[in-house]
């Protein structure tokens, strides 16, 4: 069995919001005999929208009513009708997702197209999307080396440390491309961040609104900025300035990273000369690029292109796989079907240690899914063991049970998803770890990653099974 289906993602970020159309070819690879097993055998983008600058209005909403015409516009130009638009995601990014009317805005795109995947993403996740859509993880894995992906936008630089395909952290500093402002007639600087402007009174820096641009006058702040980036992956000890450039946090830097790739608006810039005016764009984002391409970032460290630049953070759309969780599960109550949950799935080293390093390891990824200190509902993900002991299944209940007691403090369900099968022992300690007060669900038998969004229908089979439907960004 073979289909295609037409599948959309929009991007809309600090500085810029952009669509993508894609046509993603769907196979069952199972046997007639097996479950079906349906996955992306090809990925054709078929349209690559206009980028417009993410329209605010004056009281610092996003503007709803231009955001749909811009989309519609899009389709008009592709040439397709929403109704034939079959899956799809909706990414809310940088200061963008810190707008009042996000939420609103996200469920008004959703609208265009049915079954959308949707997520507000902060920094962290953020970081995880951008890299994953640049590539990151899937040249990691390929050179069996560690690489730093870092997305430059226009409000922010987003981390993302991959090592051999596995995700082991993130980080965000306040350095972008729009955090200062020029008019491209006048020359006139019009805007400069607090931070950038507490930087450059800082460093004796000159930095003033109304002063004229030029690339000498700005050189100095922009060398600051490219020095703090630098710092960011261990190229230079932390100056005095680094914590307070941190978004939410930075990399651990317990590891030498001997490889590095760039995303995001700033990164054509990085990768190629950019002709024309330095201040077409009304910002400092070519000279940022320039400057960058000529730092210690590409000198030191082998710098791997990645298969997007600008339009890292979402390429394509969520796409649907249907799985069936394996036999031998737990679920405590009914409230199916359970929507739109995203994963974090713990690193191998994590799962290595101790039940304390696990609970450390998902306390601190947690960390990753919150949005103005608020924690969103979250599905925790591992391999465990294909044929674990008793102390193996006490090891993880203790983990999960420690480590997410941030997350239990919430009124939804814990769920754990399981590679292997053990599901049912692990449930059932979980549960009465819980006192039996709060409702699990543990499946197994499914394979999902960081950047994954499930879907748990309700239960078939005589209740043996629940489907699981596995929403995954489509990257190059």
């Amino acid at each position: 069995m073979s289909e295609q289906l037409l599948s959309v993602g929009i991007d809309m970020g600090t500085s810029t919001t952009q669509l993508v159309l894609s046509k993603l070819h769907i196979q069952n690879l199972a046997s007639s005999f097996s479950v079906p097993r349906l996955v992306i055998t090809d990925k054709e983008v078929v349209y690559r929208s206009d980028i417009c600058f993410t329209p605010v209005l004056a009281d610092n909403r996003i503007d709803v009513k231009q955001i749909q015409e811009f989309v519609q516009e899009q389709y008009s130009k592709a040439g397709i009708h929403k109704e034939e638009i079959q899956t799809g995601a909706v990414i809310i990014t940088g200061e963008t997702a810190r707008k009042e009317n996000a939420n609103e805005v996200l469920l008004s795109l959703s609208g265009f197209a049915g079954d959308f995947v949707v997520a507000t993403a902060g920094p962290d996740l953020e970081s995880i999307i951008a890299a994953k859509g640049a590539g990151a993880h899937t040249y990691s894995k390929e050179h069996s080396t560690s690489i730093v992906n870092i997305d430059i936008g226009g409000g922010t630089s987003n981390l993302a440390l991959f090592s051999g395909g596995e995700l082991l952290d993130t980080g965000c500093l306040d350095i972008g491309g729009r955090l200062i402002r020029v008019n491209p007639e006048t020359l006139e600087i019009t805007y400069i961040a607090p931070k950038i402007k507490s930087l450059a009174e800082r460093r004796g820096i000159q930095l003033t609104l109304g002063q004229r641009a030029t690339p000498t006058i700005l050189a100095p702040i922009i060398g600051e900025m490219v020095k703090l980036l630098e710092e960011s992956v261990g190229l230079r000890p932390p100056d005095d300035f680094y914590d307070t450039i941190l978004t939410n946090k930075g990399l651990k830097l317990d590891r030498n990273i001997p490889c590095i790739s760039f995303s995001g608006g700033v990164a054509d810039c990085i990768y190629q000369e950019v002709e024309g005016d330095v201040f077409q764009y009304g910002d400092i984002g070519i000279l940022l690029g320039r400057a960058i391409a000529d730092s210690l970032l590409t000198q030191r460290m082998t710098v791997a292109r990645p298969a997007e630049t600008i339009r890292a953070t979402v390429v394509g759309a969520g796409s649907h796989t249907t799985e069936i969780s394996g036999s031998t599960i737990t679920y405590t109550e009914e409230s199916f079907p359970i929507k739109n949950i995203p994963i974090l799935k713990l690193a191998a080293m994590d799962e290595s240690g101790n039940a304390e390093v696990l609970a450390q390891a998902i306390a601190a990824k947690l960390n990753w899914f919150k949005l103005n200190n608020d924690l969103q509902r979250v599905a925790i993900a591992l391999e465990g063991k294909s044929n674990p002991s008793f102390l193996d299944v006490q090891k993880y209940a203790h983990g999960l049970h420690q480590g997410m007691a941030e997350l239990l403090e919430r009124e939804y369900p814990l769920i754990v998803i399981v590679h292997h099968d053990m599901a049912k022992v692990l449930g059932q300690t979980l549960y009465a770890l819980l006192g039996y007060k709060k409702d699990v669900v543990c499946i197994d038998s499914i394979q999902v990653d960081n950047g994954d969004y499930i879907d748990i229908g309700k239960p078939i089979a005589g209740g043996k099974v629940l489907p699981v439907v596995v929403k995954t960004l489509v990257f190059n």
